[in-house]
């Protein structure tokens, strides 16, 4: 289940393992966005964007989802991505029943080693197609300088400068340096691959181990992972491979690979499928799929960032975003829970969000452990007097007494369609019909973000 990965709650902080620079933009927008997708890249950036070196930052998951727009679940798919194609390390530890995490960006492969990785290079390609690939290669090709005809003149070190004697100690220090280490790629098991199996069908008369001492056997395995070959298929492409020397240079093996896939397996190029997804809690509502149930959904896919736009029409003011985080963070509520809290609250309250009076029921809800939206929505009906008496109390106890409200204004769901044995509150025509006319307004906005949920 995604809440024993990850919760909005959860805390991290950053950690650049090297200096990045405007070519690491670069190659990470040509030839990783079309791998990991926009939403992964998008989150690689923001993370970067928010790392600072001189100053151990934490930040709350509730952090990301507010400034990507995406649900956790989103967020959690895009880090894995990120984690998958070797350009994000995640550790986490768990302190007083509090989760934390830190992230450590990796660099991207420069582009030299990128097409050189069967895996990356070959993922890339079934991507962009191959003219989009070939055209991408060859802006990263190296041209080198004709200096036919030429004789350098170029000075060394030691013909420019002498030693002269000084403090040597000046110069010991034990601190340890930053260093750009190199990037490591693709994170890669090979460790399924059965080499044994490979090696034993291999005649030392026909291929002498020395042949394969300068093939590592991970590309030996990325290439049987890439193309979907078993350790018998190896054998025939290590015999392909083989050359007048008896040797297995590292580019006929790659060929001989390619080969040996378009001869016996497609010929079209092989592709890679996601297939690490987190499971949706179980859905415990068996019975019609009615409004309820549809605005339910809603309310717990969406960030409350977005359904207080989708309510009030305009981007939400800061104060509000700001209790909202404030209802996570320090409440510890969920964000279903949020967002039916701050709904009735915005209609209950005449479209205004009072502070005071959305933490005193957050404070109820946390103490009566209400964890779901359903859940939120049975407290409020079940405690709407007992709310409407804080709402005129100010929302806090000894408050200055307000007006009492004059029309009893509640989300759709608040009253439930089944209940035929509970009569509806009277309402005048005029009441009902402004009322009936805003409930419309508002089922047309949540149908409408409900079809463009993923």
């Amino acid at each position: 289940m995604l809440f024993q990965e990850l919760q909005p709650v959860d805390t991290y902080s950053l950690k650049l393992s090297v200096p990045f620079s405007d070519y690491d933009r670069q190659l990470l927008t040509l030839f990783y966005q079309p791998l990991t997708g926009p939403e992964a890249m998008s989150l690689y950036l923001t993370l970067w964007a928010d790392a600072d070196p001189q100053e151990n930052r934490f930040f709350t998951h509730y952090h990301l989802m507010n400034i990507l727009t995406m649900p956790l679940q989103a967020v959690f798919q895009a880090r894995i991505s990120l984690e998958a194609i070797g350009l994000l390390r995640t550790y986490t530890k768990t302190e007083d029943d509090r989760r934390s995490f830190v992230y450590q960006l990796l660099p991207p492969l420069d582009a030299q080693n990128f097409f050189h990785d069967p895996l990356l290079a070959t993922f890339l390609f079934s991507k962009i197609g191959e003219q989009a690939y070939r055209d991408l290669r060859g802006r990263f090709v190296t041209e080198t300088s004709n200096t036919t005809g030429y004789k350098e003149i170029s000075r060394n070190f030691l013909d420019v400068y002498t030693p002269v004697n000084g403090n040597a100690h000046e110069l010991q220090n034990e601190q340890q340096l930053a260093a750009r280490e190199p990037a490591h790629g693709v994170p890669f098991d090979h460790s399924g691959f059965d080499f044994d199996l490979l090696m034993s069908g291999l005649s030392e008369q026909m291929v002498p181990r020395a042949a394969l001492a300068g093939i590592s056997r991970e590309l030996i395995a990325k290439l049987a992972f890439m193309y979907d070959l078993n350790p018998l298929d190896m054998q025939k492409v290590i015999m392909m491979a083989l050359n007048e020397n008896l040797e297995v240079p590292e580019e006929r093996l790659r060929k001989s690979s390619a080969d040996f896939y378009k001869m016996n397996i497609s010929k079209s190029a092989p592709k890679l499928e996601k297939v690490y997804n987190v499971k949706p809690a179980p859905e415990v509502y068996d019975g019609p799929q009615t409004k309820e149930r549809d605005q339910i959904n809603y309310l717990t896919q969406i960030s409350p960032r977005e359904m207080l736009r989708d309510i009030m029409g305009k981007e939400p003011v800061s104060v509000d975003i700001q209790l909202a985080e404030r209802l996570v963070n320090v409440h510890g509520l969920e964000i279903p829970v949020v967002n039916v809290l701050l709904q009735y609250i915005l209609l209950r309250n005449d479209m205004k969000i009072t502070s005071s009076f959305a933490e005193r029921i957050a404070s109820h809800w946390k103490m009566k452990k209400v964890d779901t939206a359903e859940k939120a929505m049975e407290y409020a009906r079940k405690e709407h007097d007992q709310y409407t008496k804080w709402l005129n109390e100010g929302g806090k106890s000894g408050g200055r007494t307000q007006k009492p409200i004059r029309e009893e204004q509640v989300p759709d769901w608040f009253y439930k369609k089944d209940e035929k044995d509970k009569p509806a509150k009277p309402v005048s025509a005029e009441s009902k019909a402004e009322i009936d006319e805003k409930r419309k307004q508002l089922l047309a906005k949540l149908e409408t973000m409900r079809k463009g949920v993923k």
